[in-house]
């Protein structure tokens, strides 16, 4: 299927001022409720963990100092089929640069990609061997931050993977390249491996969302003795994802129109689920995983762009009839390009090895010593040797 596309564009983020302004002045006069009896958050976030944090947003948090960091790196923006994708486009210096599309999830945003951006690209400005550069593509998913406004439905990973294809082939030109990501990001580049395998060179997946792989049907007996952590995760992690995926998948409409007209309501929604699926537990300190700036950052840039409602919607269009699209084609694995797994002990959703060996074309599984849901803005270090590492041999 062909597309249209325009010329892609260099893109600068300039928020108006009076937009900053008026931002500190909604977070400086909340409306507070209650909140009797939830020390331990047992009836959500509690108010005086979000106060102190929404008085930094409003008094020491400066938008501007984040946004001229953003505007460092190469921003583009293109329409594909009159919808609106912001990307990065940042071009490798070693000799032979692996072009690699990176995607992101909810409640994330492109930004959580920042850190491994520079080492992908300059391997050797970060002590690695230039041979490993990459040139990195990060979008923002339709409907997220600066790829807005959304005014097509039926986006859910499926009809993003068919854009991503577009984006990198059509419009950047770039015959084969490699996909990765987290959260709907990695379902999303298992899509595209899985929809244009001639054209991928590798896959690179942390949540185990896979075409024809039905999760809800997997049992505690089908992980391995060595993999009865993966089952006692899931049991903690399942109550902290029900709320937020049932309400996305039936009605995003509902509460966009409360966390679109209130910061603070956005900031609890979005920033309640770093600290739930974060792997900062052990050492006791979630601002030392996700300092305040980048969490800012984070509903700054949802808020800024008004893009919360749009980008709960991802749910709904992915899950038609309660279930995710069947595999475009019956052929065995479902994922036939070469594919890695990395598998952060903290992750939302877990998957048997054997079952993964017998959906995809395994090449590589690594059990990662630390890290939760947002693997490049909690462990960038650990991505970025993955990725090297598993991509070193498909150059």
């Amino acid at each position: 299927m062909t597309r249209s596309v325009t010329r892609p564009e260099p893109f600068t983020v300039a928020i108006p001022d009076a937009e900053v302004d008026a931002l500190r002045e909604r977070l400086r006069h909340t409306r507070w409720p209650g909140d009797a009896g939830n020390p331990t958050g047992s009836y959500g976030v509690e108010l005086p963990w979000l106060q102190e944090l929404v008085r930094y947003w409003a008094e020491d948090y400066d938008w501007r100092a984040q946004e001229k960091q953003i505007n460092d790196l190469p921003n583009y923006k293109v329409e594909i089929d009159g919808t609106p994708i912001h990307f990065v486009h940042a071009r490798g210096k070693g000799s032979n640069p692996v072009p690699i599309i990176l995607s992101h999830g909810w409640p994330w945003t492109f930004w959580d990609w920042r850190k491994v951006i520079g080492p992908l690209t300059d391997p050797a400005a970060y002590g690695g061997d230039p041979a490993d550069s990459f040139d990195v593509v990060v979008p923002s998913m339709p409907g997220f931050g600066f790829s807005t406004p959304l005014t097509d439905t039926g986006f859910g990973a499926r009809k993003i993977a068919e854009y991503w294809h577009t984006l990198m082939h059509d419009v950047l030109g770039y015959e084969r390249y490699a996909v990765g990501g987290g959260d709907w990001g990695s379902t999303t580049s298992g899509e595209v491996a899985h929809g244009f395998p001639e054209h991928v060179i590798g896959a690179w997946l942390t949540l185990p969302n896979i075409p024809g792989v039905r999760l809800w049907e997997i049992t505690a007996d089908d992980f391995g003795p060595d993999e009865k952590w993966m089952v006692e995760q899931a049991a903690l992690a399942r109550p902290t994802i029900q709320s937020h995926s049932t309400v996305h998948r039936n009605e995003p409409q509902t509460l966009a129109y409360a966390l679109t007209d209130s910061p603070v309501g956005l900031a609890a929604w979005i920033l309640g689920r770093r600290r739930d699926w974060g792997d900062w537990k052990d050492d006791g300190d979630f601002f030392a995983l996700f300092d305040r700036d980048f969490l800012c950052t984070t509903a700054s840039i949802y808020w800024f762009t008004g893009s919360i409602g749009s980008s709960m919607r991802i749910y709904h269009e992915h899950y038609t009839n309660g279930a995710p699209p069947p595999p475009r084609h019956d052929r065995r694995p479902a994922i036939e390009v070469p594919t890695a797994f990395a598998v952060f002990p903290k992750e939302l959703l877990l998957l048997p090895r054997k079952v993964a060996a017998d959906a995809v074309n395994l090449q590589r599984w690594t059990v990662m010593p630390k890290g939760g849901h947002y693997p490049p803005a909690e462990q960038p270090d650990l991505v970025v040797a993955e990725l090297r590492e598993f991509f070193r041999t498909l150059r």
